[in-house]
């Protein structure tokens, strides 16, 4: 029981990392109905700079903060400069876009930092915490309450302020948007920074566990995208709880099923995604589309 509840904890932690990239995920595809296949490459950039802040003397939590500031402000600029003079064109094309990116950003971080794997030291240890005989690894805890902390923020975002409204109805309506005085524009590029900012959160909670390598992110954006399908595309919840149910899933069948191992955690994903899409093709918690013959 003590090794299912500790498994259950690392899947828990694992799971946050991916529901934050898949919420990533969620919310540009919501707003402009772009899969975003560079969204890992800029998680990775954004701990390269967490690193070199950090290598230059900053504490993590200082560079934390200004890294999800740097990625946001990166967002803006992307969406800005790069997406939104391609964004009226055919939508293959801001596809194909993301995946230049992906290439480029990956080239960009090989070049500055090198291919070589770097350690990168969290803000918490690896050292257990013991409770009722069960030991937890206060990484884990760590990644859980930073993960659930963010979702939160963004949850607030969204239901609390002027803004999360206005985001929520360029990303259900642009056109009747615009009509009641939102900037649609203005909310594409907070949507882009927002969805870096996240996938900062996602990158630095993955360096320690995963080292820092340029290829850091490329499995977990893949996780990531069995997560947003799992829960839906269309539900910024569902692709959190997918993260957190693919985790655990993916942590139990490693463990109790000796034969998964490592090398087939990417296939139980793509057989999980493929039952629920076979039973409820919009996902768990996405909406069924109804088409009138």
């Amino acid at each position: 029981m003590a090794n299912f509840v500790q498994q259950v904890v690392s899947g828990l932690a694992s799971g946050g990392i991916y529901g934050l990239l898949a919420l990533a995920i969620v919310l540009i595809n919501r707003s402009t109905g772009v899969i975003n296949f560079a969204q890992g490459e800029m998680a990775t950039l954004s701990a390269f700079l967490c690193w070199t802040l950090m290598d230059h003397g900053w504490a993590f939590w200082p560079a934390f903060a200004a890294t999800l500031f740097l990625s946001f402000g990166g967002g803006l600029l992307l969406e800005a400069v790069v997406i939104r003079p391609i964004q009226n064109g055919p939508l293959v094309g801001i596809v194909i876009l993301t995946i230049g990116l992906l290439i480029a950003i990956n080239g960009l971080t090989t070049w500055i930092w090198g291919g070589a794997a770097k350690q990168f030291h969290g803000p918490f240890s690896t050292a257990p915490i013991r409770v009722g005989g069960v030991a937890f690894s206060k990484q884990d805890l760590g990644v859980i309450v930073v993960a659930f902390v963010a979702v939160g923020l963004v949850a607030a975002l969204f239901a609390r302020t002027r803004l999360g409204l206005a985001l929520r109805a360029v990303a259900v309506n642009p056109l009747e948007s615009r009509l009641v005085g939102i900037r649609a524009s203005t909310m594409l590029a907070v949507g882009w920074g927002l969805a870096a900012a996240l996938g900062a959160v996602a990158g630095v909670m993955a360096a320690p566990s995963l080292f820092l390598e340029p290829n850091m992110m490329q499995t977990v954006l893949l996780y990531a995208f069995a997560a947003a399908v799992l829960g839906g595309m269309e539900s910024p919840l569902g692709a959190v709880v997918g993260g957190l149910l693919l985790g655990v899933v993916l942590n139990l069948a490693g463990t109790y099923v000796h034969w998964i191992g490592g090398e087939l955690r990417l296939a139980v994903a793509l057989a999980l995604i493929l039952g629920v899409l076979l039973v409820r093709p919009s996902g768990l918690f996405g909406r069924t589309a109804l088409r009138r013959a």
